[in-house]
């Protein structure tokens, strides 16, 4: 009877063991949405892959809702944007867009989604709790950036056709102003005090970094590779890291990511990542970036310390964005 207990305790700790260790190994930190999977692909923080979690169709843009618990992911071909728990492992909810939403802001108390609708030509913001409209604000043609200030009270939007960014403030549900930058301006960046809002021209092979407070173009950070023609640069994703010295651009066409400093707007090296880089984004400590490869159908993990990339692992098939826990 002894020699049993003894066994069943031990047997109960060694399973109490494994589990424990696999929780841990299977820690998910990274989450990539794939076009063509209708998924998101969970990752741990070393690229070992998890699982994939079903989605709407075509998931692109995604943010975190709920401390974290549940994702927001826009949906181009179901024409909403879904809300994923994380614990469940599956879409829970969804809310309704117009045609084709690519990429969309919160506002800072999380009620608020601010959508770009391309085929409408205009910014739509939602309420999220009851899932209806709040006011549209036509932009130019082909929005696709989005981004909220963190005080709440404007909505940049780019237009890819009429290679500006329009300024929306949220009080008046009105258009006050526009800034002209590079040829299809994509995404937005803003440094953490607010200062300098930083705008990717995918055809200009540039960046554009726009005075927020005399909404003019301060400079033009010209983006080059040696050996490599002007064209096959197309800049789309970036980032600024939050202690706001370093900024991410990822490189598009040509298969690099850049690493900015953004006090003097310099280059400071070009990293090789897999076939169009794409999104990027850092974990928790900023130790490692992740980059998107849309063409290659994986993700290049970078060692920001030694600017080197150490991995490159599948991420689904045309992966678009990624973010970390």
């Amino acid at each position: 009877m002894q020699y049993r207990t003894t066994y069943s305790t031990l047997g109960r700790c060694a399973a109490a063991l494994v589990l424990a260790a696999s929780a841990h190994c299977t820690r998910a930190d990274i989450f990539v949405s794939s076009e063509k999977d209708n998924a998101i692909v969970v990752l741990q923080n070393d690229g070992t892959f998890i699982k994939n979690i079903p989605t709407c169709k075509r998931p692109r843009h995604m943010e975190w809702v709920n401390a974290g618990k549940q994702i927001m992911v826009a949906c181009g071909d179901s024409d909403q944007i879904g809300v994923v728990d994380i614990t469940a492992g599956k879409q829970v909810d969804a809310l309704h867009t117009s045609e084709s939403p690519e990429i969309f802001a919160l506002s800072p108390d999380g009620k608020t989604a601010y959508v770009s609708i391309e085929e409408a030509s205009q910014m739509t913001a939602y309420d999220i709790a009851s899932k209806k409209p709040l006011f549209s604000v036509k932009t130019g043609a082909e929005p696709e950036g989005v981004l909220a200030t963190p005080d709440g009270k404007l909505v940049y939007v780019t237009s890819e056709v009429t290679n500006s960014v329009h300024i929306v403030d949220v009080a008046t549900r009105k258009q006050v102003g526009m800034v002209k930058v590079g040829k299809r301006p994509r995404r937005f960046a803003l440094t953490p005090d607010g200062a300098e809002l930083w705008v990717t021209n995918e055809l200009s092979a540039s960046v554009s970094i726009i005075n927020t407070a005399t909404r003019t173009v301060k400079k033009t950070l010209v983006l080059e590779i040696a050996g490599m023609r002007k064209n096959d640069i197309s800049p789309v994703g970036m980032l600024i890291t939050p202690d706001g010295k370093t900024a991410w651009v990822a490189l598009g066409r040509a298969n690099h990511v850049a690493e900015v400093d953004v006090a003097t707007h310099t280059v400071r090296k070009v990293i090789l990542a897999g076939k169009r880089t794409w999104g990027v984004g850092l974990n928790g400590d900023g130790s490692r970036l992740y980059v998107v490869n849309g063409l290659s159908d994986d993700l290049t993990i970078v060692e920001v310390a030694s600017g080197k990339a150490i991995k490159t692992v599948p991420a689904g098939r045309v992966p678009h964005s990624v973010i970390t826990n």
